[in-house]
């Protein structure tokens, strides 16, 4: 439970979550948006959600650029293909915010590219790097992205399932021979 107070002529509001007391403006001298604001923040706790976070406003470049970050700071190799690909995907999806890239505007991406006349293992590159940055934005404290789309990835060309199924197979033959 909450509670609502005056500071000055603006209301403001106290409310809890994990124990922890948290305040914030209701920007409002009515008692009537406060207690709104107050509901609201509540109903986030009660959903799990972080009060006061918006995902909304979170665009795709802010995420590209610590993708990127990520990628080089964790001594990753193939830092230029990945520089290439997020230039690509920027090209799209710049300026966009990340509640909008949903599937049907990454099959327009897809769509988009293949018009281009780009290989599906380049496409599938792509998707890879885009997928692995809203992954990496919603893992970050505070969360940036509250929830990864699905991104369909294209037929015809070697998957990571198959990848990992052989390399088991692999794995699999090697313990059962004895080591010289």
């Amino acid at each position: 439970m909450g509670s609502i107070y005056r500071r000055g002529e603006t209301l403001w509001i106290k409310y809890y979550r994990n124990g922890k007391p948290y305040r914030e403006s209701s920007k409002s001298t009515k008692e009537a948006d406060a207690r709104r604001l107050l509901k609201r923040r509540e109903g986030e706790i009660s959903e799990g959600k972080l009060p006061g976070v918006y995902f909304d406003r979170v665009r795709w470049d802010e995420l590209a650029e610590d993708y990127l970050l990520h990628f080089k700071l964790h001594g990753n190799k193939a830092v230029e293909r990945t520089e290439r690909a997020l230039a690509h995907l920027k090209r799209h999806f710049g300026g966009m915010r990340i509640t909008d890239i949903t599937t049907p505007t990454v099959n327009r991406f897809i769509e988009k590219r293949q018009g281009q006349g780009v290989k599906a293992g380049t496409i599938n590159r792509e998707l890879a790097c885009l997928r692995a940055a809203l992954h990496l934005g919603a893992k970050q404290t505070p969360p940036k992205v509250d929830r990864v789309p699905y991104i369909p990835m294209l037929g015809g060309v070697a998957s990571p399932a198959k990848a990992s199924s052989s390399m088991r197979r692999i794995l699999r033959s090697s313990r059962s021979s004895p080591s010289t």
